[in-house]
């Protein structure tokens, strides 16, 4: 289980997450859905400590427990320890340009974790296999689709065996052709019951996936439940006038 208790974060004077508290349970699907500049990659960022709170605790009980408490002073070792924890899969991709698709794939267990690109290398191509890209390991990423490339950002964060996985609207960026086969991906992950937490405004992956939905606005989280109530029976004004407005686009 995973608990986020009282974070908060601002830039500058400009308050962003007002004292999020959420629990997220051992091979759960979490969709935080929200308007723009609802705090929701905010949120996902501050989980992996990309973003610093300025306050709040988020605990990891699943395998070694983990305490991070914001408002103390944190040592390199506690942030490594938290980032570890996570693998972030990003909007654009965020690949580097000149490695391989292996190669990206190798990068954080080799250069983070200090694993022996021996050991690395047959996990990695068996990650790409999984995402659909067996056939591709050698490709630079100029040579693969969007689609393709979020597939690849997909294994790179699954290499370093997180507990959570973390997806910044993944299909954001993509062509409307090229959505399906990465939340085809992310469905497959949700089977094999990897813990996830989805920003996203793709309704029906939320509807097909989700154990839990999310609904945030001005840095708070107004309203929670499953999919099939929160979607069918939304009960605050500002998910309904949410709901509403996203059916309509």
């Amino acid at each position: 289980m995973i608990t986020i208790q009282n974070i908060h974060k601002t830039f500058g004077n400009h308050p962003i997450l007002k004292g999020i508290d959420l629990t997220i349970e051992r091979g759960q699907v979490v969709v935080i859905l929200g308007p723009s500049g609802s705090g929701k990659t905010t949120l996902l960022r501050c989980l992996n400590a990309l973003e610093m709170p300025e306050q709040g605790i988020i605990s990891f009980q699943n395998r070694e427990e983990l305490t991070v408490d914001f408002s103390q002073k944190l040592t390199k070792n506690t942030i490594l320890a938290l980032r570890r924890r996570s693998g972030m899969v990003f909007q654009n991709y965020n690949l580097f340009p000149h490695k391989t698709a292996l190669e990206n794939v190798m990068e954080g267990p080799v250069f983070v974790q200090g694993k022996k690109e021996s050991d690395v290398r047959p996990q990695a191509i068996a990650l790409l296999e999984k995402v659909g890209l067996g056939d591709k390991i050698n490709h630079y990423p100029f040579q693969l689709s969007g689609g393709q490339q979020q597939r690849v950002g997909i294994a790179r964060a699954l290499a370093i065996q997180p507990e959570l996985m973390l997806f910044d609207e993944p299909t954001s960026a993509l062509d409307p052709e090229l959505v399906q086969e990465v939340l085809n991906t992310m469905k497959s992950l949700a089977k094999e019951g990897w813990t996830m937490v989805v920003v996203t405004h793709e309704i029906k992956f939320a509807l097909d996936v989700a154990d839990k939905v999310v609904v945030m606005d001005g840095g708070e989280i107004v309203e929670q439940g499953s999919a099939q109530d929160l979607f069918n029976h939304p009960k605050h004004p500002r998910t309904q006038k949410f709901l509403q407005q996203i059916r309509v686009a």
